[in-house]
């Protein structure tokens, strides 16, 4: 039998993590605006049927993106939340207390950034074929 012990951190690790995380998704969702404005130009200018299914189908993969973010961010916040009434209530241990690592959370932005990541060069590649 083999026991598994989760990493422990400074609260200052864990709200260093979700401001860098934060920053990224924002980063992100202003990144998928300008992908759509791209995208707006070429279905003005091109409005055959195939370019159109394929617009669609980056236009579904951004709506789903967005909604990731929206979930990962109100998912971050809470946890910063509990971080910050944490630190509220206890103003002194909490900088001598060390806190379970969010893994859950590091795993699903890994999740995200890779997946962003191939959505972005599917779509670099195709607009650089459609442009």
């Amino acid at each position: 039998m083999s026991t598994t012990t989760e990493k422990r951190v400074h609260i200052n690790d864990l709200h260093s993590d979700h401001m860098i995380w934060l920053n990224t998704l924002a980063f992100c969702k202003e990144e998928i605006g300008i992908f759509e404005k791209r995208m707006g130009e070429i279905a003005q200018r091109n409005t055959h049927q195939e370019v159109m299914a394929e617009l669609e189908h980056f236009q579904n993969q951004y709506i789903r993106q967005r909604e990731v973010i929206d979930e990962l961010r109100h998912d971050l916040k809470q946890h910063e939340n509990g971080l910050a009434k944490e630190a509220k209530e206890h103003p002194i241990a909490v900088d001598h207390r060390l806190f379970h690592d969010h893994s859950g959370q590091r795993d699903a932005m890994q999740t995200f950034e890779k997946l962003y990541r191939e959505l972005k060069d599917e779509f670099m590649a195709w607009l650089a074929k459609r442009m």
